[in-house]
């Protein structure tokens, strides 16, 4: 963690009479995925567990796919715990680093979700790779893409969700359906937002992947 955080910025808030850092990403999360990383390589793979620091991300890639039994959409919400290797993952317990079998990378998306920054991405790419994401969405860089006070508001709010449908938009704004489906589709051209689903109650907006 040491030489990860060397690679990090930090910057420093008062509350009260203590002084609290705020990392670019939580740290507990990050833990999470390098413990994650070593309990669940394969071992047998010649490949090493990689991490890459950028300016907008850090990337964490792992030998050891998914077993066959759980998806990348499960890894969200709480699912069984199948760890690749159980004496490895039996010691992080008892050493008191895993709260909960297969708890793991949905505290991280919970950790992000905090933090107010971007849910990570999990994804299958010749491994298992974890992606952090920065917080890139401040109310002054959205002010700067030219969005309005609404547009802003939104976006704050899907930080803190995870999502936004059309109609939390108009009880949020209080403002007409095709006002709102007009700023969303502002949102999408300047790729601050993605739309999920074609049309109907399902459809919602998330931020966009960076």
């Amino acid at each position: 963690m040491e030489a990860i955080k060397k690679h990090l910025n930090v910057r420093f808030e008062i509350k009260g009479i203590e002084r609290e850092d705020i990392w670019d990403y939580p740290l507990e999360a990050i833990r999470e995925a390098v413990i994650n990383a070593l309990i669940h390589r394969d071992y047998l793979s010649l490949a090493d567990i990689q991490i890459k620091i950028y300016d907008n991300k850090i990337w964490f890639f792992n030998p050891g796919k998914l077993p066959e039994e759980i998806t990348i959409e499960m890894l969200k919400q709480d699912h069984g715990a199948i760890p690749r290797n159980r004496h490895i993952a039996y010691v992080f317990f008892l050493a008191g680093l895993i709260e909960k079998w297969g708890s793991g990378t949905k505290r991280m998306v919970e950790l992000c979700r905090e933090a107010g920054l971007p849910e990570p991405e999990f994804k299958e790419e010749g491994g298992f790779v974890v992606e952090f994401y920065k917080d890139i969405y401040t109310e002054e860089y959205l002010a700067k893409l030219g969005l309005n006070e609404r547009q802003i508001k939104a976006v704050m709010y899907v930080k803190e969700k995870g999502r936004i449908t059309n109609k939390e938009y108009q009880e949020i704004n209080k403002v007409s359906k095709k006002t709102a489906s007009r700023d969303f589709e502002e949102l999408v051209k300047k790729d601050v937002l993605k739309k999920v689903g074609i049309t109907g109650k399902g459809t919602y907006y998330s931020l966009k992947d960076l």
